[in-house]
């Protein structure tokens, strides 16, 4: 190689330099002898008539070559979380709770409504104030005893009951509501429980039909009306 490239100066009249790189190619470069030398970068074969351009390259053994590669940013994929299935046996438990939960609400709205029915009973209680005591009456314009008074009572909120003995239909009660049925001194006067502690009856001939306390007339015992 060094024979080389002594004889190529010598042919064009000016050095050439010769390096191996770390890679194994060999590059070269012709260096002009003076700054007025026009050939340079040209081959011996210039001379001949075929002009070769010889472009060298120089760089050290410890040259090393990098190429910009882009950033390139991943994200892993989204983990998927199992669907736990729900079993017969707790599907079962949830649709009786949920039937017990409505069971509830429905029995209190029945008695509401009943508590509303006995209210209003209590309620027209009241208009038979004031009118006259007649035995065996069942009219407000005739006049009315005390079961006949609480039959016509019964009768206004639509509900039907005996004249007589009206509480054997209905059920006995620790806790009157108004409008429940007050029966004294076994069975011997009726009257309507309209709260507060306090009843109306028609009492007698006297007295006729009033507001008054049920200790005023005997003992008492309470009955309710239930559809």
């Amino acid at each position: 190689m060094s024979k080389a490239v002594s004889a190529n100066a010598g042919t064009v009249g000016r050095q050439a330099a010769v390096m191996a790189a770390a890679s194994g190619l060999i590059l070269s470069m012709g260096l002009p002898a003076t700054a007025a030398d026009t050939t340079a970068g040209v081959s011996a074969s210039t001379e001949s008539g075929s002009a070769q351009t010889a472009l060298a390259v120089t760089a050290a053994p410890t040259a090393t070559v990098s190429f910009e590669r882009p950033v390139v940013k991943t994200t892993a994929a989204p983990k998927v979380e199992p669907v736990r299935t729900q079993s017969t046996a707790s599907a079962n438990r949830a649709t009786t709770a949920v039937a017990g939960q409505e069971a509830s609400p429905a029995a209190k709205a029945e008695e509401t409504v009943s508590a509303a029915a006995t209210s209003g009973i209590a309620a027209l209680a009241y208009t038979g104030i004031g009118h006259s005591y007649v035995w065996g009456g069942t009219s407000p314009v005739t006049g009315w005893d005390c079961s006949g008074f609480v039959q016509w009572v019964y009768a206004q909120a639509g509900i039907s009951i005996p004249r007589t003995n009206a509480w054997s239909i209905m059920t006995p009660t620790s806790a009157p509501q108004p409008g429940d049925l007050v029966v004294q001194n076994g069975g011997a006067h009726v009257g309507i429980y309209v709260g507060n502690g306090m009843m109306i009856s028609a009492l007698n001939p006297s007295q006729g039909t009033l507001l008054h306390s049920p200790a005023a007339t005997g003992t008492s015992s309470y009955y309710h009306y239930s559809k």
